[in-house]
């Protein structure tokens, strides 16, 4: 799950970064209200956690334009502005939740939780390729009656490929939506994690069933079981 924090205050934008990051979300963060509306316009977040009091615009207004052109995003408010008429404009703007500041980071979480459970049972609540099922839910992957256990950026990248059966995605697209657009798209973080993912699948990157590789471009879920004479040309690299 990808989320945008718009947050001025750089102590606080930096420990939900933390905080957020080491449960398993890729997080992007945001200054002033100019900022965010431009990064919801260009990456596909799922959750928007929005701080009211900002430089340059009012989170309000933010919160109402970020509902009219983008119905499906979450929208978390996490702010200090506790009045009534604050929290009942929030929601009628289009806020899925309001939280007051100061706040306890797992209540933050079970919130998230609870809003990513309610949108994901509505929207899909199993992916389902082959002989994989993965609950986004749950957090639980399963290979036929087997129950795999992923580390959560294992879990992320496959949830991800899993939400695009049968189309190329490129390593950096990878970084953004399970890491972040902080992580270094050098590096071999990718392909570390999908080797470790590979080999918990019991999958062969010469061979592949499930994760292939197209080389120079990215990584390719297979939603269906290859057929036993499929040509050499669909095979992964054998350096991933």
């Amino acid at each position: 799950m990808r989320l945008l924090v718009l947050e001025d205050e750089k102590d606080v934008a930096d420990a939900l970064s933390r905080g957020l990051s080491q449960n398993g979300y890729a997080i992007d963060i945001a200054e002033t209200g100019s900022q965010g509306l431009e990064a919801i316009e260009v990456n596909g977040y799922d959750l928007l956690i929005l701080d009211l009091n900002l430089p340059d615009m009012d989170g309000l207004d933010i919160c109402r334009l970020a509902r009219e052109k983008h119905p499906a995003l979450l929208i978390l408010i996490l702010t200090a502005r506790g009045k009534q008429k604050d929290i009942v404009t929030g929601l009628d703007y289009g806020a899925d939740d309001y939280l007051i500041k100061p706040f306890h980071l797992q209540e933050l979480l079970a919130r998230i939780r609870a809003l990513f459970r309610r949108d994901l049972r509505a929207r899909e609540p199993i992916l389902k390729a082959q002989n994989i099922s993965l609950d986004p839910v749950e957090k639980v992957v399963w290979k036929s009656d087997r129950r795999i256990q992923l580390t959560r950026k294992e879990f992320g990248i496959l949830e991800y490929l899993l939400r695009h059966p049968n189309e190329v995605i490129s390593q950096e697209e990878l970084l953004e939506h399970v890491w972040g657009t902080m992580t270094n798209v050098f590096s071999n973080t990718i392909r570390v994690h999908i080797q470790s993912l590979r080999e918990k699948l019991a999958d062969n990157s010469e061979t592949p069933r499930y994760i292939e590789t197209v080389i120079g471009t990215g990584y390719r879920f297979i939603s269906s079981e290859p057929h036993p004479n499929e040509s050499e040309s669909s095979k992964g690299s054998p350096h991933e």
